[in-house]
């Protein structure tokens, strides 16, 4: 017995080697992979947080004239582990902010506009929640009813089917979409290259 029982035993010592090995190497163990394409969106966006990146309109519809001839500078400001707050800045305006934050079911966008004061603009926290899973790389935010409430109440009625997308072309490109019916938005902010950090949005002094 004792001729068959130590070739098993050595045997089960060379299979408990490499963790051993690894342990005296203080190698790290795996990370968790995030639960869902909402949590790697997150994640990804997250990743920028303290950069700043210029951007420009690509899209061609003459109601964004004055927004396509500003600089454009949007600017990962404010980063925990469930709201990223993203000042997005026109020319010297530094009245808007994208709130990104997570939800029971995915992510929601709202966009915080205030007066130079701090104060908030009439039509501000509107946005809404995603409805299907999206990718790592791209989530949709199909108007919700709160928004829809505030555009109905302030003579804005148009806006009640807007969709907002946010996409990533990791490394080169973040892109900010609206779209509704006749109405397309997109701005594409550059990646590749950080800008200087802009100042605050107005009422973050």
């Amino acid at each position: 017995m004792k001729r068959i029982v130590l070739p098993f035993a050595l045997l089960a010592l060379a299979a408990c080697a490499p963790e051993n090995d690894a342990a005296a190497n203080n190698e790290a163990e795996p990370v968790a992979v995030a639960d869902s394409e909402a949590d790697r969106f997150f994640a990804n966006l997250s990743a920028l947080c303290g950069k700043a990146f210029e951007g420009r309109v690509v899209s061609d519809e003459a109601a964004d004239e004055d927004m396509r001839s500003a600089r454009l500078v949007m600017h990962v400001r404010e980063c925990s582990d469930d709201v990223i707050r993203i000042p997005f800045h026109v020319g010297e305006d530094r009245s808007r902010t994208w709130v990104i934050s997570r939800t029971d079911t995915g992510l929601r966008l709202k966009h915080d506009h205030r007066h130079e004061d701090g104060s908030e603009d009439v039509l501000t926290q509107y946005g809404g929640d995603t409805a299907t899973p999206g990718t790592a790389t791209r989530q949709e935010f199909p108007v919700d009813q709160f928004s829809k409430d505030l555009f109905n109440r302030e003579d804005a009625a148009v806006s009640t089917t807007n969709v907002w997308a946010m996409e990533f072309e990791p490394g080169r490109i973040f892109a900010y979409e609206l779209r509704r019916p006749n109405r397309y938005l997109r701005a594409e902010f550059d990646l590749t290259q950080a800008a200087e950090a802009p100042p605050p949005p107005w009422g973050a002094e």
